[in-house]
Order: C-alpha cells, then sequence, then structure tokens
C-alpha cells in the first residue's frame, strides 16, 4: 500500500477558512478521482512552529504505485492549482510518498 503524504503550513489567520474548504471541498475532489481507498486529515499539534502558522498532515492511501501515477498524471495538477489560486502566498506544502509495509 502507498501513503501519498501532503504536510501544509497555512497562516494562522485563514486556518479556519482554510481547514473548512479542505473538508468540504479538497478533499472530497481528491477523494472522488476513486484512485485512493482512504483518507486522514490531522492537525501536528509537535511540534510547534514559533514563526506562526499551522501544520496539518493529509493523508491519502492507495494500492499501487499504478494508481498513485494515474492520479498524478490526470488529476493532481488541476486539483493543487485550485488550492494554489484560492490560497496564493498563504501556505506551504510539501508532498511525499512513503510505501505501507
Amino acid at each position: 500500500m502507498i501513503l501519498y503524504n501532503v504536510t501544509v503550513k497555512i497562516d494562522d489567520n485563514i486556518e479556519k477558512d482554510w481547514v473548512e474548504w479542505m473538508k468540504t471541498v479538497h478533499i472530497p475532489e481528491v477523494m472522488a478521482t476513486n484512485m485512493f481507498n482512504e483518507h486522514k486529515f490531522c492537525k501536528i499539534i509537535f511540534p510547534t512552529d514559533d514563526d506562526g502558522g499551522q501544520t496539518y498532515a493529509i493523508q491519502y492511501f492507495c494500492n499501487s504505485m499504478d494508481e498513485l501515477n494515474n492520479y498524478q498524471d490526470k488529476f493532481a495538477k488541476e486539483l493543487q492549482a485550485k488550492h494554489s489560486a484560492k490560497y496564493k502566498n498563504r501556505f506551504v506544502a510539501i508532498r511525499t510518498l512513503m510505501e505501507i509495509l
């Protein structure tokens, strides 16, 4: 199984709006691609960052690299662009891939 993890640091003053949008729009759109069979939306509580902002990890689980590659090829660019347009210059995102053993 593959874990696609997106860690996002979001500005404090838009955190509430961003969390709501992630729960009601973005994550449902990602899951609607049918490339992932499960997700988790986590707020990182330790370590904290002294320079402001809140950090979250959004974890998407898929069965294979083929499914992840299909998501990347067909859906990721558009969904990431939509997120970037809405929260331009108000977040930093880091994406990582892990294999669950």
